[in-house]
């Protein structure tokens, strides 16, 4: 039975939007979520704030990922304590979730609701570190090239994910990365464990991004809280860890699209080192036409690229109900999946795909 009446032109591509985000909250760990998005979608049959706040964007692709944006722009008041009577419902700030959540969400729509029509227009930015444990499986395999690792990752956010040697993994009774790191995964694989005996040396890393975020600073850190679920205090625990390590090591990103930005860096091989190009759970906010021309300039890099100067192309990106992480190697152009995981990382299963050929 629909929830709106006929009378409600667009509403129900709406809503078809918010119950596909209901339902991936769901799916991926957050019941809070889940119960807030019914609220927001009866708010929206009902003609209330949320309708007023979404209605304008009930075209965006789902990729745009407006209903996140919205949830992050509350939680973001959660977290400055300006919503208490919500806040009662959000472990992030020490609350516990209740039947009365709903209710408490959508009046605080309507109490804030320019401030959040404002934030509405900001990417999002789930710099969600836990992906930084598929991408090292990734990173291991290219270990046996012997070269040091030249990083270039697109949709980079606050570069938290550049910094992925300075974590620490262990599993198996073998670990690598820095004992000592304020950020710590302990058996985030599931079954087989990859090489941990490896060694990866990062010439350098950065990053662009649209939007990018300054983890050293009060206001960057606040607004990467605010994308995380207030449900789920094992990823509030790892990216405060990860804010301790990039205080301590740089990792510069630079606001630019992805197309632009990559083209001057992949404009010359790199000789003595792997160029890697890497994103994890990007390709979604890309346009059809920045995507086509990233996959070009891949392309272009990948046929100029030597031995002496390899190219990798490392992701993480959906692949059904999981996320899916592959490499691709130039030269040879040859793509091998090493892993699946969640959409926020661990656990990570890897996959016997072959060898990959370094």
């Amino acid at each position: 039975m629909s929830r709106w009446r006929p009378d409600q032109p667009g509403v129900g591509a709406l809503l078809e939007t918010i119950e596909n985000q209901r339902l991936g909250c769901e799916l991926a760990g957050s019941p809070l979520y889940a119960d807030l998005l019914d609220a927001v979608a009866d708010d929206v049959v009902a003609d209330g704030p949320c309708a007023g706040l979404l209605a304008p964007l009930a075209g965006a692709r789902y990729g745009d990922a407006v209903l996140l944006r919205l949830l992050a722009a509350v939680h973001e008041l959660v977290l400055e304590g300006e919503a208490p009577e919500l806040a009662a419902h959000y472990p992030s700030a020490g609350g516990s979730p209740g039947p009365a959540a709903g209710r408490a969400f959508v009046a605080e729509v309507a109490r804030h609701r320019d401030r959040i029509a404002g934030q509405l227009g900001r990417g999002v930015q789930t710099n969600e570190v836990g992906r930084s444990v598929p991408l090292l499986t990734g990173y291991l395999a290219l270990a046996p090239a012997g070269l040091p690792l030249r990083i270039l990752e697109v949709g980079a956010s606050a570069g938290l994910n550049l910094r992925f040697d300075r974590y620490r993994y262990e599993a198996g009774g073998a670990g690598f990365g820095p004992p000592d790191s304020p950020l710590r995964f302990v058996d985030p694989w599931a079954g087989r464990v990859p090489p941990l005996d490896r060694r990866i040396e990062v010439a350098t890393r950065e990053g662009c991004d649209l939007d990018p975020i300054d983890p050293t600073t009060d206001a960057g850190r606040l607004r990467l809280r605010s994308y995380l679920w207030p449900d789920q205090p094992q990823r509030r625990a790892r990216l405060d860890a990860a804010l301790a390590v990039a205080a301590q090591v740089a990792a510069p990103v630079e606001r630019a699209d992805a197309a632009s930005w990559l083209a001057h860096r992949l404009r010359e091989p790199a000789v003595g080192c792997v160029t890697v190009v890497v994103h994890s759970i990007v390709l979604q906010y890309l346009s059809v036409e920045d995507r086509s021309a990233v996959l070009g300039l891949l392309d272009d890099a990948g046929a100029r690229a030597t031995p002496e100067a390899p190219l990798v192309w490392l992701r993480m990106e959906p692949g059904g109900d999981q996320a899916e992480t592959r490499v691709t190697l130039w030269p040879g152009g040859t793509t091998h999946l090493v892993a699946r995981s969640s959409y926020h990382g661990p656990p990570v299963a890897l996959v016997d795909a072959g060898p990959v050929p370094w």
